[in-house]
């Protein structure tokens, strides 16, 4: 990220001490995932997604992210899940209620510690302004499917505040047309909003310290959100769909945008999730 700009909200009091230690603990459950995972991913059967989960998994408690799971992922297999992005606590959040590999913007690979650590879950890195390489993309996440692997797709190409859905790229629901199993492939929205922090309603005020996005360096931003205490995020798995339900590609991608925008706005304005999850 370019030149960094820190929010102006007020400091919610909390050690820096306590910070340190958080970090620390999720740096160490590290450890058991750089010795065996590197093997994990030599070797057949499906051993290579359990540990990064369960490092997800413990590793976002330590962080204090709370998550709360409305619905269930589809036990369709394979299954293109479509998510709103906010933060990188997006990542420790859905690694940790699912095994799936994400496909991320190409720059990422390049990045300390988090593009190292999306390797190791098996992300599929996709350059999204080269439109010349569009064609590669979308064979690889078909090979990848093909394979029996789900993957994570967040289709706003970047990330936002949290305050509403940013506009999807229809075009990364081509996979869908082009893929050719034996039935059609199942595609699951999914919606992530932040709800609270320490228990009081996360107001509008306070997003900038969850949300990453616009040029703000990841470093002071995690920072900033470690300082603040417990971070509650709501995961909501919406009903799948396919193609034959609601259409082509980009009626695909109309419809996941307004199945994740309804949640995200209902639960921005402190509602419960919708019943229509599933």
């Amino acid at each position: 990220m370019p030149i960094s700009r820190r929010t102006n909200a007020r400091k919610l009091p909390l050690s820096e001490m306590r910070a340190v230690i958080l970090l620390v603990g999720a740096a160490l459950c590290l450890l058991p995932v750089i010795i065996l995972q590197p093997i994990l991913l030599r070797l057949p059967g499906r051993a290579k997604e359990w540990l990064p989960y369960w490092y997800f998994k413990i590793s976002s408690h330590i962080l204090g992210i709370d998550t709360v799971v409305h619905g269930a992922p589809s036990r369709e297999s394979p299954v293109l899940f479509i998510a709103n992005h906010i933060s990188w606590v997006d990542i420790f959040a859905l690694g940790g209620v699912m095994k799936p590999s994400f496909v991320a913007r190409g720059d990422l690979e390049g990045w300390p510690f988090f593009g190292w650590l999306s390797t190791l879950r098996r992300t599929i890195f996709i350059d999204r302004e080269n439109r010349a390489r569009s064609g590669a993309h979308l064979e690889l996440m078909i090979e990848r499917l093909d394979a029996g692997d789900s993957l994570i797709l967040f289709p706003e190409g970047t990330s936002s505040d949290g305050t509403r859905v940013l506009p999807f790229k229809s075009s990364l629901f081509a996979v869908a047309e082009r893929w050719k199993g034996a039935k059609p492939l199942t595609v699951q929205p999914v919606s992530i909003a932040y709800t609270r922090i320490n228990s009081m309603p996360l107001g509008r005020h306070f997003r900038p310290y969850v949300g990453w996005f616009g040029d703000m360096y990841l470093g002071p931003h995690v920072w900033d959100l470690m300082t603040l205490g417990r971070v509650t995020v709501v995961i909501t798995f919406h009903a799948p769909v396919t193609l034959d339900t609601v259409g082509g590609r980009k009626a695909m991608s109309a419809h996941c945008h307004s199945e994740i925008s309804r949640q995200l706005a209902l639960l921005n304005a402190g509602y419960e999730p919708v019943a229509d999850a599933a």
